[in-house]
């Protein structure tokens, strides 16, 4: 072989060079794993992305205490969309206080929230992971502070989607469809709104 490569040219000996880089590629990709918390942030943006989706991941729901949106308009509020929206959820033991608002650009929704652990209230959640996504590719990935506060923002596609892989057992996920159309929200309160029946006229015999 050795004889063979002396009387080859360039282009074979350059052939040869690679392919002994690729042999030498499994040896050196054999070394010590990585701290457990270093892959922690991408695998959480993986398991809130659309691609992870349907693939029997458990994900609990957080219970809605206060939606601003489903409140009375003040007499001689605007009740145009765009408005900051305040909510606050509930996933035992913490608690989810959320803001949203639209961003700089008015293209993009700007997510302000905090994590508070009820069993603790005096320590805030801090360094908690939270993954932001449009469910159109948009994928965020931020932490608390020291205060459990955190603030980010993501192009607003129509749909927000925030999870807190690690809060409880199972990841904790906050869905929303148009988290600004106010309308929706007015339109879904009116429907549930139960109309007296009208008392029928009697006819004069």
């Amino acid at each position: 072989m050795e004889t063979h490569l002396e009387q080859g040219g360039n282009a074979r000996n350059e052939a040869v060079s690679v392919w002994r880089t690729v042999g030498k590629a499994p040896r050196a990709g054999s070394g010590p794993e990585p701290p457990p918390e270093t892959p922690r942030i991408p695998k959480a943006a993986y398991a809130s992305s659309v691609f992870a989706f349907g693939q029997g991941q458990t994900r609990t729901s957080a219970e809605l205490l206060f939606d601003s949106f489903s409140q009375p308009v003040a007499q001689g509020a605007r009740s145009a969309a765009g408005g900051a929206r305040h909510l606050l959820y509930r996933a035992d033991p913490y608690q989810i206080d959320l803001q949203i608002q639209m961003g700089a650009d008015r293209h993009a929704l700007a997510i302000t929230g905090q994590v508070l652990d009820l069993r603790q209230p005096e320590l805030l959640g801090h360094g908690v992971s939270v993954v932001i996504s449009n469910r159109s590719g948009d994928v965020v990935c931020t932490m608390t502070n020291q205060f459990g506060e955190f603030r980010n923002e993501i192009p607003n596609s129509g749909n927000l989607e925030l999870e807190f892989p690690e809060l409880t057992q199972q990841p904790v996920v906050i869905a929303l469809r148009d988290p600004l159309d106010q309308s929706s929200t007015k339109s879904h309160a009116r429907s549930d709104r139960i109309k007296s029946p009208r008392s029928k006229k009697r006819k004069k015999t």
